[in-house]
């Protein structure tokens, strides 16, 4: 099976900024939620590269300090959340270089499928590889390119590349990003007024970090597309023929920020859709409507307005929790969860509840927040889910475990209720999800609900490793 490097990651660029860092800095703070494990930002100034990187937030990070150190009118920034492999400085990203090509530094969101039989291509012609990311091997397909242009040698490289990227490359005088040719992952364009004159060009993964600078959203990244903002201004050109597109359906049900605009759509009304959807497949006789938090808010929304039922916020959630707590040696039921998330008795006791989550994937949590519920003296828990059974993993750069630890890939529905000791579990349907969503097209990708990947490398691993399940 292929590595899987997996990364939920936020990216940001600005060129043409005379505080470029700082503009980069607010872009990842607003994209935090895409990623809180590691930070980087590198600008470009006097033919050099500076970058700064470490662990943790990105406001712990770049201290007023530290962002007068990296100079310069452009900058890249990421924001990264592994799922798999090293949880250290060395795969935080952006990652920089010195070649053939210039100083260069590289930053991507997503999953690259084939990039571990690239690191073996590459190692095999003399490249050194000093991480395990995959956002590396970029670097390296660029500097052994035989293009003389940079543009050029990105192209030459983004087309050895299967699977999912949204990317931002910082050179010594340009800006260039692209995205893959099935649009997995998001990737913004916008446009900021400059103090004295003059406009500087912004991309980000969400339009929730535009809001942020005041900068203006433009357009998205095609996908195929490469966009270069140099000192001619922006250059936009498809770089690999049309495929089939899929863009990622859970940005909008989970992953996304509801304030951002998304492949071109509002996530809050697609959210709040999907909710309203959800009401209408799986009504409940119940009392009121309570979203479990931050994530299943605008969805209980949506419930709440299409059934006439009450909505509350009857579970409070702890935004201070970090990596680090010290756990009572006295054992507490459910103790991690209860850290995060508390009932409000007081809404609770005595009521038919309508819980709604945006997602259940392994069950365990969805079954300590039901327990919570009813400890709170809840009557009845009916529990909604508003996307569809989560049965098969994604390669394509979302954190899912795999196929065995996903509960939906091997129990029914009346299985999983009983087991998150719901009184009834409802699931949007598959069709009520692309509704939600406006998918008349079929633009997105649906592969965590149906297992139908979209790239064939995948597709050939998954059965391989199913049929060797089966012997």
């Amino acid at each position: 099976m292929f590595d899987k490097f997996h990364e939920e990651c936020g990216v940001m660029a600005i060129y043409g900024h005379p505080e470029s860092a700082k503009m980069a800095y607010l872009g990842l703070y607003a994209l935090q939620h895409r990623g809180q494990e590691s930070a980087g930002i590198c600008t470009a100034s006097g033919g050099q590269i500076h970058c700064h990187k470490a662990m943790g937030h990105v406001a712990d990070i770049f201290t007023s300090a530290v962002l007068e150190t990296l100079p310069g009118r452009s900058a890249i920034g990421h924001t990264r959340y592994s799922t798999t492999g090293d949880t250290v400085l060395l795969n935080a990203q952006p990652f920089s270089v010195s070649c053939n090509k210039g100083r260069l530094a590289v930053a991507h969101n997503g999953n690259i499928t084939n990039a571990a039989e690239l690191r073996e291509e590459l190692g095999r012609r003399g490249s050194i590889f000093q991480a395990s990311s995959d956002t590396e091997v970029v670097l390296h397909l660029v500097a052994q390119s035989s293009e003389r242009s940079l543009a050029g040698a990105l192209r030459d490289a983004l087309l050895h590349l299967e699977g999912a990227f949204s990317l931002v490359l910082l050179a010594e005088d340009s800006i260039i990003v692209a995205r893959d040719p099935h649009g997995f992952r998001p990737l913004a364009i916008g446009e900021l007024e400059v103090k004295g004159g003059g406009k500087a060009h912004v991309f980000a993964s969400e339009t929730c970090a535009f809001d942020l600078l005041g900068a203006v959203y433009l357009d998205d990244v095609e996908p195929g597309e490469m966009v270069i903002a140099g000192p001619e201004g922006l250059r936009r050109e498809r770089y690999a023929p049309e495929q089939r597109l899929a863009q990622c359906v859970f940005e909008h049900v989970y992953f996304s920020r509801p304030d951002s605009i998304v492949f071109g759509r509002s996530v809050e009304e697609s959210r709040e859709n999907l909710g309203r959807l959800l009401a209408r497949e799986c009504p409940a006789d119940a009392d009121l409507v309570v979203p479990v938090p931050d994530s299943g808010v605008a969805a209980a929304i949506g419930y709440g307005d299409e059934s006439g039922l009450p909505y509350r916020q009857a579970l409070i959630r702890n935004h201070y929790v970090g990596r680090t707590f010290i756990e009572p040696s006295q054992a507490i039921r459910d103790f991690g969860v209860k850290l995060k998330l508390n009932a409000v008795r007081h809404l609770l006791e005595g009521k038919r509840v309508v819980l709604v989550d945006d997602s259940l994937v392994r069950g365990t949590t969805s079954r300590k927040i039901v327990r919570m519920v009813r400890q709170a003296g809840a009557r009845e828990v009916h529990l909604r889910i508003s996307c569809p059974p989560t049965m098969s993993p994604c390669f394509y750069g979302v954190d899912t475990p795999t196929r065995g630890e996903l509960i939906a890939s091997s129990h029914s529905t009346e299985e999983i209720r009983r087991f998150v000791e719901a009184d009834t579990l409802g699931y949007l349907s598959l069709s009520s999800l692309r509704q939600a969503v406006g998918d008349e097209r079929g633009e997105f990708c649906y592969a965590c609900y149906t297992g139908d990947y979209p790239t064939e490398l995948v597709q050939i691993e998954e059965l391989a490793a199913a049929g060797a399940k089966r012997r």
